[in-house]
């Protein structure tokens, strides 16, 4: 699943962690146990792509978080949950079906090919593009487990690996939103 949105802030992310706990150990605790929870929901009703459509939930509850925590009374997993339900429901109408191959659109992927790579080139150190590339690497368990790796090899734990991915990811998007609108003119 692509994210085409435009990216969230750091700050919102901050808010995010904010609202979960105000303790920020505990507040990230239960970011992962959300994301865990998310991935299972997604995972249990056959979505092939229960981590993507989890991150895509998360950034949908980031990108709106200022708006909603303020107002929010329940406790804010119910609100990842029906943003959740949305999110599935969405990739179920998109997903073509079974006996119909997916028909990408070749031209456009390398276009978002050309851009990223441009984009992580003039960005990002060596080993910035080394780990985005590495967490981004694999399917399903095989990822996951790729992913734990890398943050025992980082020596950090999983969620300040995603946190750090998160904020590198922050910084390219401009560039690849802009590097997209300039090849498809």
């Amino acid at each position: 699943m692509t994210n085409r949105v435009s990216a969230p802030s750091t700050d919102s992310f901050d808010q995010l962690l904010v609202w979960l706990n105000p303790d920020r150990e505990q507040a990230g605790e239960r970011y992962e146990e959300i994301r865990r929870r998310l991935i299972k929901i997604f995972a249990h009703h056959g979505c092939a792509e229960a981590e993507d459509l989890a991150d895509e939930t998360i950034s949908r509850v980031e990108r709106n978080v200022q708006e909603i925590a303020s107002g929010w009374v329940n406790d804010p997993v119910l609100y990842f949950y029906a943003v959740a339900r949305n999110v599935r429901h969405e990739y179920v109408r998109k997903k073509p079906p079974p006996d119909m191959p997916p028909t990408p659109d070749a031209e456009e992927a390398e276009r978002e090919d050309l851009c990223l790579e441009h984009c992580l080139q003039r960005l990002l150190s060596g080993d910035e593009r080394s780990l985005v590339l590495q967490y981004h690497e694999g399917k399903g368990q095989v990822k996951i487990e790729r992913r734990r790796e890398l943050a025992q090899r980082c020596g950090l734990g999983q969620n300040a690996l995603r946190i750090r991915i998160h904020r590198l990811l922050v910084r390219l998007r401009p560039c690849i939103s802009e590097c997209l609108a300039q090849a498809s003119n």
